[in-house]
């Protein structure tokens, strides 16, 4: 089968297009041309202008994809110019979305009123209802943050009968390459020897949908190449979410911590996010439709992602909820812990 990727540089592009080179598919990859990725040898490069695909149609009907993937939706106009340019050219698209569309996900960030949502999210879970969910974050029309949101990316594939859109919802992706670090604080305090790590209670018990890198791009990749997934909607975590507690736990026991997690009351850390609101996700549907099963253990996708994190430390470190060293310190001290 060809398989265009649109946008297959970046930390899931590679290892989904490897996913695909290796089930033995021939691939061709769009992109700008600026990034430097360790892609298969055989693969296709087109380079172009993501935002004005049709600019680049004799390209992609000399390629002659048969399902195109696009990473990089991230805009209604995004999703309009997916559909628009691959009509009549492709039988089918495949399109990565987030969990940040669902209603929890608004009440979690403060965008949504309500009560808490229930969890695990399904596919069929409630939407947000205020759209651009970053946009108090844009500097003005021309940030990113103004027109980002996955809803309106996802009517728009799923509603084109000519172009049937499958679509995948991410969890938080971690592994080899992650551009948001999401383990690099855990790593940090651990290495550094810190005694315990402090967690408000709420945060401790908070659920997220997580994923390795890896595991991430086998879904889309079998999503891509089964067309049992045309026109459908799949959450992709991994089967246990694991709470942020248990999950520093788990970080811990690969490090070879030895430290004790602190829970505090409510107040004594400052919470940006509504802690209280899960949003954690159930992955049946494509496991059970699709076949989809973990490629990657579990110990080794930790162990992989903890040694690029040792490998690659970064310039700044955010930790959800989590204080600076000294005012830790501070905090163990009135509970007799240093």
């Amino acid at each position: 089968m060809r398989i265009l990727v649109i946008g297959g540089t970046n930390f899931i592009g590679p290892p989904l297009v490897r996913r695909l080179v290796d089930l033995g598919h021939e691939v061709a990859v769009f992109h700008r041309g600026q990034t430097q990725a360790d892609l298969p040898t055989g693969v296709e490069h087109v380079v172009g202008d993501r935002h004005d695909l049709r600019m680049d149609a004799d390209e992609f009907r000399r390629f002659g994809p048969e399902v195109v993937v696009d990473m990089i939706a991230f805009t209604e106009a995004d999703a309009l110019g997916l559909v628009e340019t691959f009509r009549g050219l492709a039988r089918r698209s495949v399109v990565v979305s987030s969990a940040d569309v669902y209603r929890a996900y608004g009440r979690f960030i403060g965008t949504e009123e309500g009560p808490v949502e229930p969890t695990p999210l399904t596919e069929e879970s409630p939407l947000r209802e205020t759209l651009f969910p970053y946009r108090s974050q844009a500097q003005g029309p021309g940030d990113f943050f103004f027109t980002y949101d996955k809803i309106p990316v996802e009517r728009v594939v799923t509603s084109e009968p000519e172009l049937p859109g499958t679509v995948v919802r991410l969890p938080m992706v971690h592994g080899p390459g992650d551009p948001y670090r999401r383990l690099s604080a855990y790593v940090k305090r651990m290495d550094d020897g810190r005694p315990a790590i402090v967690l408000d209670e709420a945060t401790a018990g908070w659920k997220c949908p997580r994923g390795y890198v890896e595991d991430v791009a086998a879904t889309i990749a079998l999503a891509a190449v089964d067309d049992r997934g045309a026109g459908r909607t799949f959450n992709v975590a991994e089967p246990v979410s694991f709470s942020e507690a248990a999950w520093v736990r788990r970080i811990g026991e690969v490090v070879g911590w030895r430290g004790r997690i602190v829970t505090t009351p409510g107040g004594r850390v400052p919470l940006a996010y509504r802690m209280s609101q899960d949003i954690d996700m159930d992955s049946h549907r494509i496991r059970r439709d699709l076949g989809y099963a973990e490629p990657v253990p579990p110990g080794e996708a930790m162990e992989r992602t903890i040694a690029w994190e040792r490998a690659n430390p970064p310039t700044a470190i955010q930790g959800l909820g989590l204080l600076d060293y000294e005012a830790e310190d501070e905090l163990l001290a009135e509970i007799g812990i240093g």
